[in-house]
């Protein structure tokens, strides 16, 4: 034994056996790299014939590594009737089941930022079951079940404000079912201009934070965050048109109006229409049967000269209470124009590539155009991180300008959305010299799509670091955040525009500028007639007002008599007042809902000042007693008869939304059921073959 042992070790000490030693794991290494190149290359071959986009993103593949389109197309139509300021909205999406199974599907989409959803029905066959509205889990318990069980439902959750989740289980192979969504909303007015939009898709959104799960859930691309934690609810697919089936994801579309009033105009900056006036009303059609739902539609009409509406009140008996809504559109004041600090901030994330961006710049150069010597400007743009061309704002002369406009000319795309750092420079860092004499208005413009998940962090943050300035917001692309736009207006003190296409930047911007130069309605009361504590009215404090902007109110208990006074101050002191004769009131529905929103708007913003929790049984009450939903309720319908065969499986298929027009193909997001696992199986194999080897020849090396 120690002979044998002497004569190992001899052995192995000899050169020569060292080399062979070498030889033999130089040809184990050389075999496995053949053994890799052989395996691989098929994988890598198949996975090359999915859809090309930049680093990072996921593919819908099969087990073979091959493109999948999704299993179930969707169209829509949106039946929209307008009244006055009111629009009535039924949106019939039909979720039809190509394949050979059984599916589930679960849609993202946007709605409306200020839209009140009332109703879900969902129909089968011949068979029409009526949603109900519940607190959310007890609805999501009540859709899991009857998913479990084989019977066809439906379930639509708010994620955001202008964001919704619509579930629909147990659709038959060939088959399709149909869900109905009612909402209304109020219509945008300003400066004599009507407009409605209806969102169709959404821009991919930023999360910031930190990653809080190790895997991506399923139906989203985005795993929760540190400060977003509802990352995954809120980041549906993005693909292509040509990804899915021919006939999927298109829109039909009928407006009716009833302005009440002789209409001048009625047009589109996002599609071509087909209009059809009798008297006041007009019905409106896109000239395409079907559209591609990847951009929002706008269209805006407008009153003729000497007709548009000063003030208007609309009133609603319902279930023994009143509810009222006033409009009141303060003529415009000849005060003197003051100088401002004027700081813009252009969003440079990778969101905003392509045709977002070139109408990002095209609003910056308008904006340049608009100051005068006696104002003081700064540009920053941000991405990943937040960038000012000078270090506090300048004069506006022409050498200024001049760099500025080749600064804005030179910006590009790329990167993360990093908002709070350049709101933080734009808000800290707008003012001039603290003993400089006269009075000056401090505005920021902030130029972005909003694709970011952080909303409510940033409109705490807009407050606490407001200070007298006021915040305008321009929603830049074909599917803009348009929450985030309006919100962070409303937080900022301002007011909020959206540019829908590249040829529509110079109207929205000259009245927006037009009301930025103009004085401010400052100090604004609302008095009505009855002041028992039962009356509720929102806002509740009346924010100001620029030119050609409306105060709209809604109150519940208060009757259509009297009068509602509303005052304020104008630049220099002086006081304005309007009185309204609430006997005038117009007839309407649906103003209790709009009251309802209002009011549960209220309870989550007064939490959110307070940084405490909202309170959720005054806010699901209030939900449920008006029928509209909330972010802690649910509609779900669900039909009783059990159809799925117990031994059939279900599957679930997230469907996509279309890449908005415009947008770069960086920003695709592709859903993935199968990844390569066989080669990240093999490359562990070969890992752990190689270790062994090298951990055995060194062994015998040393022995």
């Amino acid at each position: 034994m120690m002979a044998s042992e002497r004569l190992t070790r001899s052995s192995a000490a000899v050169p020569g056996s060292r080399g062979m030693l070498r030889r033999i794991a130089e040809g184990l290494g050389l075999w496995l790299a053949f053994s890799l190149m052989l395996f691989v290359h098929p994988l890598y071959a198949e996975a090359s014939q999915a859809p090309m986009t930049s680093g990072g993103e996921l593919y819908f593949v099969d087990q073979k590594g091959q493109w999948q389109a999704p299993a179930l197309t969707l169209d829509s139509d949106f039946d929209i009737q307008v009244s006055g300021l009111m629009a009535s909205t039924r949106l019939t999406r039909r979720f039809l089941n190509t394949s050979d199974d059984w599916q589930e599907g679960v849609f993202v989409f946007p709605l409306p930022e200020n839209a009140s959803v009332h109703g879900l029905t969902m129909t089968v066959a011949e068979r029409t079951i009526e949603g109900d509205i519940q607190p959310k889990a007890q609805a999501r318990q009540r859709y899991e079940t009857a998913k479990a069980a084989g019977q066809q439902a439906a379930n639509l959750e708010q994620q955001r404000p202008n964001l919704f989740t619509a579930r629909v289980a147990n659709i038959p192979p060939g088959e399709g079912i149909t869900v109905e969504l009612r909402y209304q909303q109020q219509v945008d007015y300003q400066a004599g201009v009507f407009e409605l939009r209806v969102p169709t898709t959404l821009t991919p959104r930023y999360m910031p934070g930190q990653p809080v799960m190790a895997t991506l859930p399923e139906g989203g691309w985005a795993p929760a965050t540190t400060q977003v934690p509802d990352a995954h609810g809120i980041s549906p697919f993005t693909v292509r048109t040509s990804d899915v089936a021919p006939d999927s994801h298109r829109a039909s579309l009928v407006l009716r109006i009833n302005a009440g009033m002789p209409l001048a105009s009625v047009d589109s900056p996002t599609h071509r229409l087909s209009t059809r006036t009798d008297g006041s009303r007009v019905e409106v059609r896109p000239e395409q049967e079907a559209i591609v739902m990847d951009r929002d539609l706008v269209v805006r009409w407008q009153a003729m000269a000497g007709q548009e509406p000063k003030v208007a009140v609309f009133h609603q008996r319902w279930l023994d209470e009143d509810f009222l809504m006033a409009m009141v559109v303060p003529g415009a004041s000849q005060s003197a124009r003051l100088p401002r600090d004027l700081v813009f901030v252009i969003d440079t994330s990778g969101s905003m590539a392509g045709a977002p961006l070139r109408q990002a710049k095209a609003a910056m150069q308008w904006g340049l155009s608009t100051l005068s010597p006696d104002d003081r400007f700064n540009v920053i743009h941000f991405n990943n991180q937040a960038h000012s061309l000078f270090m506090q704002p300048q004069a506006a002369t022409g050498q200024n300008l001049a760099r500025a406009r080749r600064y804005v000319d030179g910006l590009y795309a790329d990167g993360g959305t990093e908002m709070a750092s350049a709101l933080r420079m734009a808000l800290q860092g707008s003012g001039g010299s603290v003993d400089e004499p006269g009075e000056r208005v401090r505005q920021v413009v902030f130029v972005t799509d909003g694709a970011v998940g952080n909303e409510a962090a940033l409109f705490a943050q807009i407050r606490r670091s407001l200070g007298d300035q006021r915040l305008f917001t321009v929603g830049i692309g074909s599917a803009p955040n348009m929450h985030f736009m309006r919100e962070a207006a409303r937080w900022g003190r301002g007011q909020y525009t959206a540019i829908a296409d590249p040829t529509d930047v110079s109207k929205p911007l000259q009245r927006l500028f037009a009301a930025m130069e103009a004085p401010v309605l400052t100090d604004l009361q609302v008095r009505w007639p009855s002041q028992a504590s039962s009356v509720e009215s929102f806002p509740d404090r009346p924010g100001d007002l620029y030119l050609g902007e409306p105060l709209v109110q809604v109150i519940r208990g208060q009757a259509p008599a009297g009068e509602m006074r509303i005052s304020g101050r104008v630049p220099g002191g002086r006081q304005w007042e309007q009185v309204i004769d609430l006997q005038q009131a117009s007839r309407s529905d649906g103003i209790q809902r709009l009251w309802a929103r209002e009011k549960i708007g209220y309870l989550l913003d007064s939490a959110h000042l307070a940084g405490v929790e909202p309170e959720r049984e005054r806010i699901t009450r209030a939900s449920m007693d008006h029928g509209v939903l909330s972010p802690y309720t649910a509609f779900v319908a669900v039909d009783r008869q059990p159809v799925r065969p117990s031994g059939a499986t279900l599957s679930t298929d997230p469907v996509p939304t279309l890449l908005p027009a415009g947008t770069q193909p960086g920003m695709l997001r592709y859903p993935q059921t199968a990844t390569g696992w066989p080669l990240f199986t093999l490359l562990g194999l070969i890992g752990g073959t190689l270790a062994l080897v090298f951990a055995w020849l060194r062994g015998r090396a040393e022995q």
